[in-house]
């Protein structure tokens, strides 16, 4: 698997100042970003280091291969169902060479990857939604690939963890993309009559359908923290209703807080929780 490189910090680099900073003179001289919540630049190689996480805490988007590398265990991953791609269903005007562009630029051909891993040694199913391929929205083909990831680890009685990040449904494909909310959900819904188990990772943002369906009907939610989650956009649903949203309405926090989510874990810690769950679950099936 072709995975996104960049080269790690210096340990003395990342202790500089104490806190993980690095000295102006030198984040010129490196390729670097700045970050949305704090303002200040951190180089690529320092971020990639703390896994694409800042010194402030904010987390900025990873791909899905960078995600795999993260929380999978070394060369376990076994991509599955690469042969399914979006057509152009409903023939809408440029959908193909926009297709076509998002492939190269992504380097991927869909929307989500799928496949068998171990995590912590323990055997599962993965699906991991990607960003940078029209943001991770849900057309025919990630609603056929994430139904049959359930339809194998149902087969073979495996539990499944799941990384959403979405802006909803792909216009693009109209009322068929809307339709795989229910196709999804049916067959989570089949995996869990069969007794077994599903973890869903709300990344930023997780939005429209898939938020309405396979993304929150985990048996355990866990969130990033900051990601935005939610069904409508924020100014839709004050558009809407005629009334203002409280202050960080459809944050991980805020659902949290409200019961919508089961914990908000930060990237570092993410695959020692996941390997828990798992080892929890599987002592108690």
């Amino acid at each position: 698997m072709a995975f996104l490189k960049f080269k790690h910090a210096p340990k003395n680099e990342l202790e500089k100042g104490g806190r993980g900073e690095i000295a102006p003179a030198e984040i010129n001289e490196q390729p670097s970003k700045t970050c949305p919540k704090c303002h200040k630049k951190i180089t690529l190689s320092a971020l990639w280091a703390r896994h694409n996480v800042c010194t402030c805490g904010y987390h900025f988007r990873m791909n899905s291969r960078e995600r795999i590398e993260l929380i999978c265990d070394k060369e376990s991953f076994r991509e599955m169902f690469t042969d399914i791609e979006s057509q152009d269903p409903i023939e809408f005007p440029g959908y193909i060479s926009k297709l076509e562009a998002i492939r190269a630029e992504s380097n991927e051909n869909e929307a989500v990857i799928c496949g068998t891993a171990q995590i912590g040694r323990q055997e599962c199913c993965v699906f991991v939604m990607e960003s940078y391929f029209m943001m991770g929205s849900m057309g025919t083909a990630v609603g056929e690939k994430i139904t049959r990831i359930f339809e194998y680890a149902t087969e073979n009685k495996l539990p499944v963890v799941g990384f959403t990040v979405s802006g909803g449904a792909r216009m693009q494909e109209g009322i068929l993309s809307l339709m795989q909310m229910a196709k999804t959900s049916g067959a989570v819904k089949r995996h869990s009559d069969a007794g077994l188990f599903y973890l869903t990772v709300l990344t930023n943002p997780t939005t429209g359908g898939v938020t309405a369906s396979f993304a929150m009907e985990g048996d355990i939610i866990i969130a990033e923290p900051g990601a935005t989650v939610g069904f409508a956009g924020k100014r839709v649903i004050e558009q809407t209703t005629g009334r203002s949203l409280p202050k960080g309405f459809q944050k991980s926090e805020f659902m949290r807080q409200h019961g919508f989510i089961d914990a908000i874990v930060d990237r570092s810690d993410l695959k020692a929780v996941i390997t828990n769950v798992l080892k929890i679950h599987k002592a108690g099936s």
